[in-house]
């Protein structure tokens, strides 16, 4: 008989508290297209497109906030990351649209692919 495991529920965090995980050292995954990324991103995440995306993709030992736009894209990357045994994997509610509407910072700078 095959050895089943419910999905984990995907964590959800508001733009407050992945701000807090971010300052204390947490992995930016920002799992967009490139030219959404390139419009705004927040600062220092790194662009690795969902359909692209995987667990090496994430360095180990320390949190992951994954972003996308509106917070879809991202819920679905950190499923497929806790199917990899990933359990540090946050999910930024709302996307960069909940991250500006909270009045923190976008930037264009620091165009780099995973």
């Amino acid at each position: 008989m095959p050895d089943h495991h419910p999905a984990s529920p995907v964590r959800d965090v508001d733009a407050l508290e992945a701000q807090r995980l971010i300052a204390g050292g947490a992995f930016v995954l920002d799992v967009r297209e490139p030219f959404e990324w390139a419009e705004a991103h927040i600062e220092g995440s790194e662009l690795v497109p969902l359909a692209r995306l995987q667990a090496a993709s994430v360095p180990e030992g320390r949190p992951v906030v994954v972003v996308c736009r509106s917070g879809r894209r991202s819920a679905v990357a950190v499923q497929l990351l806790q199917s990899t045994g990933r359990r540090d994997v946050v999910n930024l509610a709302g996307g960069v649209l909940a991250w500006a509407s909270a009045g923190l910072a976008l930037t264009r700078e620091g165009a780099g692919v995973r």
